[in-house]
């Protein structure tokens, strides 16, 4: 039942919360939804369907994610309620040393190019899934990516527009980019067929590696063994030798061997949880970004509820207050080492940071202390100026920055700066500007079956404009990298053989230790922010799944981006505007620098659902965008 301490939800939601007892899926592209959901049709479980609409968003997403990509995930099995992470996220290459990056003249690692990239890891981590959790063979769950991709998809107008905002660049820089995705010279227009043979022929090399082998599980390890130490990783190490355009405006060779693909394989980790309001929320650990949900929550659980509903000018101050202090610490303390989350989700440290939160809207950069731990903090830079031309991050949120030499100066002590202007332009779909002004966005996908295996994933990166496209195998390398830093002593600095700290943050629900609800967002640093939104209307606002993903969005970008150039806006706060000219009129006056996102522009949310009691399934997806889809049954 809502709660009357809430602003009352919508009662006419734009799209139907799905509920069924036989399968549910969501995703952010209907197709794959419908492959998911297909495969639940015909026998499969959760995992045989979350990996077949995975392998589906590297075709129809392409601007989003690929082969050459990233993954995490979170799931629980009908026979372990236990929420397990899934981690697809690839180490740095042995070659990829900050003394390197600063040999070529670089101070930042660049936001496109084959110096961003990662070990791939997300092809290896749904092979894995499928071996230890599904049942289908590789080559059925492969069928329908193989089916697309040579068939040919009807494209997308978000494709389309990232296509055209860096077409020039394929043009000039990155030729077998354009023979990809230019075909015949000229950029596909939105529902046009759009064919990826050389990717598909991948995927049959890697179902024809484990032909000879005797058992389901051999065939699916051939498949890693091939990908990881086969003609994979030898095309890629002879592509990244050759000198190309980065986003920094200067070509350089990549690092990442063949050596290093041989050495990763994806694996398990315990997720790491903490309680709200009676439910658990199960997260990836510090080397992700999925923690800084979970001290925002400790930040909010005992306030009135009436301080937690997003859509009032109260609520939204101080949700986001709260926002600014999780990622205040996600920048002094997440990477991939000892990270103190014992102290920092502890009822002490929560409690002194909850004091922090005031009435006005913070500009300063405020992450805690915490005993025996110190890091160098990063640059805090609101601008950063560079001679690039072309050259990409990950898509999503864009504002306008001054690039006047003087802001691009030393860097900022993490202290309280001068207000900026306000931003002109921030969107919740993908943008992607041909001057390597971008931010992060890639794809979703939820599946739960009537046995009770539930799955939340966020594969990304190796999308279509991060590096050139390798032509022998139909994708280009992912750009993760950029979430490091090459200043020593920080607790993201570019390690060797280390995790960069990813975005990449889906979500478990559980509910007195059984799983009642997977979700996830695109969005960069968005995602969890946008997450939080759902989980506060839907946990103690009582909205429906749907009219929690439905409802107005906002977030914070008071805090360093996690993609280059890596800058902040000071007390900025990014609202659709469905929120209310009262609303953001009350929140201007707290001292937040607002910007109007449009009505419907903030936020990609899908989730399925899973009751217990009852065995009853949901799904909901987000109606922004015209392209995230719930099915179920």
């Amino acid at each position: 039942m809502p709660n009357p301490a809430f602003t009352p939800p919508t009662a006419h939601p734009t799209r139907p919360y799905i509920r069924g007892t036989f399968g549910t899926a969501a995703a952010t592209h209907w197709i794959a939804t419908a492959t998911a959901q297909s495969v639940l049709e015909r026998g499969g479980n959760a995992f045989d369907a979350a990996v077949a609409g995975a392998f589906v968003l590297q075709v129809v997403e392409p601007h989003l994610n690929g082969p050459g990509g990233d993954l995490t995930a979170v799931f629980a099995t009908a026979t372990d309620p236990t929420p397990t992470v899934l981690v697809g996220q690839g180490p740095a290459p042995a070659g990829a040393t900050p003394e390197h990056y600063r040999a070529e003249g670089l101070d930042l690692v660049p936001g496109s190019g084959a110096l961003a990239a990662t070990v791939l890891g997300a092809v290896d981590a749904w092979l894995l899934l499928l071996r230890d959790h599904g049942t289908w063979e590789l080559a059925d769950v492969l069928a329908p990516a193989v089916g697309y991709a040579r068939d040919g998809h009807p494209v997308t107008p978000a494709v389309v527009r990232t296509i055209t905002a860096v077409r020039d660049l394929f043009r000039q820089h990155w030729p077998t980019s354009a023979a990809q995705w230019l075909p015949g010279g000229a950029v596909p227009v939105p529902g046009e067929l759009v064919r990826n043979e050389a990717l598909a022929s991948v995927f049959e090399r890697l179902v024809a590696a484990g032909a000879d082998a005797d058992t389901r599980t051999a065939r699916i390890d051939a498949a890693r063994g091939e990908w990881a130490e086969g003609f994979v990783a030898e095309a890629i190490d002879r592509f990244v030798r050759e000198p190309h355009r980065h986003a920094s405006g200067t070509d350089h060779a990549g690092v990442i061997r063949a050596s290093d693909l041989a050495a990763f394989r994806a694996s398990y980790e315990p997720a790491t949880t903490a309680e709200f309001r009676g439910c658990t929320i199960a997260k990836t650990g510090p080397w992700g970004q999925g923690p800084a949900l979970l001290q925002t929550l400790r930040l909010l659980e005992p306030l009135d509820d009436a301080r937690l509903d997003p859509s009032t000018e109260l609520g939204a101050h101080t949700i986001a207050e709260a926002l600014k202090l999780a990622l205040a610490d996600r920048e002094a303390f997440y990477g991939d080492g000892d990270v103190p989350l014992d102290v920092l989700l502890s009822d002490e440290y929560t409690d002194a940071r909850r004091a922090l939160i005031g009435e006005r809207a913070s500009a300063e950069l405020r992450p805690g202390t915490v005993d025996g731990v110190v890091h160098a903090m990063p640059p805090v830079r609101t601008s950063y100026a560079t001679g690039a031309a072309a050259g990409l991050g990950e898509p999503t949120v864009q504002v306008a920055r001054d690039r006047t030499p003087a802001a691009a100066a030393a860097p900022a002590a993490p202290a309280a700066p001068a207000a900026p202007a306000a931003p002109v332009e921030d969107r919740g779909e993908p943008f992607v500007a041909p001057d390597g002004e971008t931010r992060g966005d890639t794809c979703h996908i939820d599946v739960v079956d009537r046995w009770g295996n539930i799955v939340s994933a966020t594969p990304s990166g190796g999308w279509l404009q991060s590096s050139p496209t390798i032509p022998e195998l139909g994708f280009c390398l992912g750009t993760r990298l950029q979430m490091t830093w090459l200043e020593p002593g920080t607790a993201s600095t570019l390690r060797p053989g280390e995790r960069p700290r990813t975005t990449l943050t889906p979500t478990l629900v559980l509910r007195d230790g059984e799983p009642v609800a997977a979700l996830g967002s695109p969005g960069g640093d968005q995602q969890d922010q946008w997450q939080l939104l759902f989980l506060l209307r839907w946990i103690v606002g009582g909205y429906s799944p749907q009219q929690a993903i439905d409802a107005p969005a906002l977030h914070t970008t008071s805090f360093p981006g996690s993609f280059w150039p890596r800058t902040w806006e000071p007390a900025g706060l990014v609202v659709e505007d469905r929120l209310g000219d009262d609303v953001i009129a009350g929140l201007e006056a707290r001292g937040h620098v607002v910007t109007r996102a449009g009505d419907w522009a903030l936020g990609r949310l899908s989730c399925v659902t899973r009751d217990p009691a009852t065995g009853v399934l949901g799904a909901a997806a987000n109606s922004r965008g015209a392209q995230g889809y719930a099915a179920g049954r």
